[in-house]
């Protein structure tokens, strides 16, 4: 039995991989300095991987932005638009991050998780292929490091599943054009010495037609004809194989399943067997949570794989690539004892591995597994009053206490709207001023009050802005908040905090999720004072703004001991306090953004309907309690909505602001063929991107969704919070947006 991984983050241990590109993105470095940093980043990931002792090691997982933007310009799939770059890394981040002459690429969920892929765009091209990257690194870690690295690439099928610029009918085609291009990789990693490849296939997981499962198979049959000597792990990951059967009788050398998600992974095998001339890479640690496994049960869940499969042709490994999951629990000094002693990030999977993969280790595995009985029998997770509030809820019929027409018609003689009535989605510039003050404060060098009143400043100058631009409901500007997930955890009993657990999100930008590892409960108003204070500056309308329980559920590392719809329910339970209290201080707009609720959508669909019958439960539970003169919004962003509009209907939200820009309003076709009656803003500009929005492109994208919604329905916003733009940008783009807004507006009342 090996051990194998299929991924290592890419941040580095203290994010020098963020600070690194960041400080090249702003000409602080020259190229060459920032390729030599990337290279020391990507060595020294290797290197503490071969330290560990792990046996396959994972090589072209690293990445300056993105894999898959990584796949797309290594075939040649550059936008028209990128064409007039100058130098291959300026047309790879202006892919990434546009330009001002250039729209960025569509930016997209990988999965159902919580990082971002650039999407590749087809638009009529051939594919090419432009450099073999996992031949360079297969060499830079054989030449350098003497590692006999396992190249990693996106397989082609799920490769083209996550474009876009196709019809569906020229899928094959495109395929077809693809093929030979892996076919050359292989051949050269072959010759190169390359002894194993691993294809990531997770499509795989999800629902294939028979016709499509009958053509991925000639594919991979092309690739064993090109390369025979090349061994193919075809590795799968997420969920189980949907068409295991099937797959196991690829001409591959191995199947890479995921015992962790993958529910029926086990009876599969079992059921069908394993074929005696492949390597099963058997993922059974979980690759997406931070928790340690209990090592016991995996000791059994071995001995029953070895059953089914020769030990000699076993890899373990984890569940998926260990790019979702912080570097190391090492630097974590905060935690309680027994939450601590309960951590699994990526070096410490790595360490169960070498355990696992050990028969004299039992000692170790005994006292490692005493560290999860200690946490599950803490009063933490065992708050009998939460549970009991909990169970209540769950039995309630969960709807608002008016239908949405007669909310409308009470809540537009409150405010009296304009139409197309415009807004941002809540967060402005979290300046250097801002990070500064928030940092003297948690250092001790500034008074609560002292803090506070910095906040309140912050608050009034941003109101004034507001209204000078012209907007029509306005925000308070979350500057007392770091994250929209961390600041609602910080004041929730429940969660607690990681010093170093970033992650990466999308492009330099990381997170870090907060742990839900207790109960979840109420203490105490946590936004009731700024979104007041922010209301007393002015006569216009100001949003509380909440972050909605689906999104902190998956924005979250969640305890593994009860299921996840037990935990939203206890996090909706303690929203609706939150909800309520900002209502009785006379706050009359509440946006409780769900921006993750599509994500976590099951990727089987017999899974959907439980998935979406709870989370719109918890959501309803948060925010249907309140009179019908109090508007609910809600925000959603970075997902392919359009087979999700009745889901967001039922939420029965009186606003939702959906993000479009990136996908060059796709939304829109969306409400050629479903209704929407409730009020709906498609964002008219990325704010991910640094380039400002011309007044007209707006206008267009305005006039283009008028074609499909009701004037009286449409908001005018950006497509995201603000808290990454810089202030000059901020203030341009929102002053660009409102003239749109009041051009169309002019020209809809003429007419």
């Amino acid at each position: 039995m090996k051990t194998s991984n299929l991924g290592y983050p890419r941040i580095g241990s203290n994010r020098e991989w963020k600070r690194a590109l960041e400080a090249f993105w702003k000409r602080e470095l020259t190229e060459a300095s920032f390729l030599q940093q990337m290279e020391q980043i990507r060595l020294a990931n290797l290197q503490k991987q071969k330290d560990m002792g792990i046996d396959i090691i994972p090589v072209n997982d690293f990445t300056l932005y993105d894999h898959m933007l990584d796949m797309a310009v290594m075939f040649g799939l550059v936008p028209k638009r990128f064409e007039a770059a100058k130098n291959p890394i300026s047309l790879y981040f202006g892919m990434a991050r546009g330009k001002q002459e250039a729209v960025a690429c569509e930016m997209t969920k990988w999965f159902n998780t919580n990082y971002h892929y650039i999407v590749p765009e087809w638009e009529d091209r051939t594919p090419r292929l432009v450099e073999n990257k996992p031949l360079t690194a297969y060499k830079e870690a054989k030449e350098k490091l003497g590692i006999e690295g396992k190249p990693v690439i996106v397989g082609p099928v799920t490769f083209i599943k996550c474009a876009k610029g196709y019809l569906p009918e020229q899928e094959d085609t495109l395929l077809s054009q693809l093929v030979p291009l892996y076919c050359r990789i292989l051949q050269e990693l072959e010759q190169a010495g390359a002894q194993w490849i691993q294809i990531d296939e997770p499509i795989f997981v999800t629902s294939l037609s028979e016709e499509e499962l009958t053509a991925s198979k000639k594919i991979y049959e092309q690739f064993h004809k090109a390369s025979s000597g090349l061994n193919i792990m075809l590795q799968t990951y997420f969920e189980s194989a949907e068409h295991y059967k099937e797959i196991i009788q690829f001409p591959v050398q191995g199947i890479g399943l995921d015992f962790v998600h993958g529910e029926k992974t086990l009876d599969e095998m079992r059921m069908h067997g394993f074929p005696e001339d492949k390597v099963l890479g058997a993922g059974i640690l979980d690759g997406r949570n931070i928790w340690r496994a209990n090592l016991s049960q995996k000791q059994e869940l071995i001995l029953q794989l070895e059953e089914l499969a020769a030990s000699e042709r076993i890899w373990i490994q984890p569940s998926c690539s260990l790019l979702h999951v912080p570097v190391s629990a090492k630097h974590e000094h905060s935690l309680p004892q027994e939450l601590y002693n309960s951590l699994a990030f990526a070096d410490e999977k790595l360490e169960e591995l070498r355990l696992l993969s050990s028969p004299s280790q039992q000692e170790a595995i005994k006292k490692y597994d005493d560290a999860l009985y200690l946490l599950n029998s803490s009063p933490a997770r065992n708050r009998t009053e939460v549970l009991w509030e909990v169970e209540k809820a769950q039995g309630k019929d969960l709807k608002r206490n008016q239908p949405y027409m007669n909310r409308k018609q009470k809540q537009q003689e409150v405010w009296n709207l304009p139409l197309l009535p415009t807004t941002t989605i809540g967060s402005f510039p979290q300046t250097a001023e801002v990070k500064q003050a928030r940092g003297k404060h948690k250092r001790g060098e500034w008074t609560k009050a002292q803090y506070d009143q910095f906040v309140k400043n912050q608050i009034e100058k941003w109101i004034k802005i507001q209204e000078d631009i012209g907007l029509d409901v306005l925000v308070h500007g979350e500057f007392e908040r770091t994250d929209m997930v961390e600041f609602f955890g910080q004041k929730l009993n429940g969660f607690a905090f990681l010093e170093n657990g970033w992650v990466q999100s999308y492009g330099s930008r990381c997170v870090k999720p907060p742990v839900i590892y207790g109960d979840v409960d109420f203490s105490e108003p946590m936004t009731v004072n700024e979104s007041v204070y922010a209301q007393s500056l002015t006569d216009k309308p100001v949003k509380g703004m909440l972050t909605g329980p689906v999104t902190i559920l998956n924005w979250s590392f969640v305890r593994d001991d009860i299921s996840r719809e037990n935990v939203c329910y206890q996090i909706a339970n303690a929203l609706q306090k939150e909800v309520l209290a900002l209502e009785s201080a006379g706050i009359t707009m509440i946006q409780v953004d769900e921006p993750a609720l599509r994500e976590g959508l099951p990727l089987k669909k017999s899974k959907w309907q439980h998935y979406i019958d709870w989370s719109v439960n918890c959501f309803l539970l948060t925010t249907c309690a309140v009179k019908e003169t109090t508007q609910i919004h809600t925000h959603m962003c970075y997902c392919d909505f359009n087979e999700f509009l009745g889901v967001i209907s039922k939420l029965d939200a009186d606003v939702i602001s959906l993000e479009t820009s990136r996908s060059h309003g796709e939304l829109v076709s969306a409400f050629t063929w479903q209704s929407y009656e409730k009020g709906i803003g498609l964002g008219v500009y990325d704010i991910h991107s640094p380039r400002i929005p011309e007044i007209e492109e707006m206008r267009v994208m305005i006039e283009k969704t008028l074609e499909v919604l009701h004037e009286d329905q449409m908001w005018v916003n950006p497509d995201c919070g603000l808290k990454t733009r810089n202030i000059s940008e901020t203030i341009q783009s929102l002053k660009n947006m409102t003239a749109a807004a009041a051009l169309v507006r002019k020209k809809e009342a003429v007419s």
